[in-house]
């Protein structure tokens, strides 16, 4: 069974892919939820599902919390924040190696994640940069959701 120790040194191994909508290949392309794909399948010898096609712009039109509804069928919840909204500051609490989703902006539906590194830090892809290791930085105020991997 994977450790969170596997979880972070197997997302560090993805830093420096390029960005690349919608992929998920270690090394030629990946956005954020490839990323959590991509680590996924190699923990666990296969990804979870196959999502569906999805445009840059999906959650602004679409109102349905596909990503964590996703993470809830193939993460274990640790938390999740009600009704579009984020988790305050007290309700915060996620360990190096978990899955945090994001909100671009309050009341839209969660459409970033990353994994927990440690110290205030997150591995997460984002476009015209790739996968990279950052502070969680502003996005601490839009958690929106924290999951851990199965097992974990």
């Amino acid at each position: 069974m994977p450790t969170l120790e596997d979880v972070v040194s197997e997302a560090r191994r993805w830093i420096g892919t390029p960005y690349h909508h919608q992929a998920s290949v270690f090394r030629v392309g990946s956005d954020c939820l490839g990323l959590i794909r991509g680590v996924y399948a190699t923990l666990y010898g296969t990804e979870p599902e196959s999502p569906p096609p999805y445009t840059k712009e999906w959650g602004e039109y679409n109102q349905e919390e596909l990503m964590l509804n996703a993470a809830s069928r193939h993460l274990t919840c640790k938390l999740r924040a009600k009704d579009k909204g984020v988790l305050t500051l007290v309700e915060q609490s996620w360990s190096t190696g978990d899955v945090l989703f994001f909100r671009a902006r309050i009341g839209a539906v969660a459409k970033h994640c990353g994994i927990s590194s440690g110290n205030g830090r997150m591995i997460h892809a984002y476009s015209g940069v790739g996968v990279v290791e950052t502070d969680v930085g502003i996005w601490g105020a839009r958690v929106a959701g924290v999951f851990s991997f199965p097992g974990i």
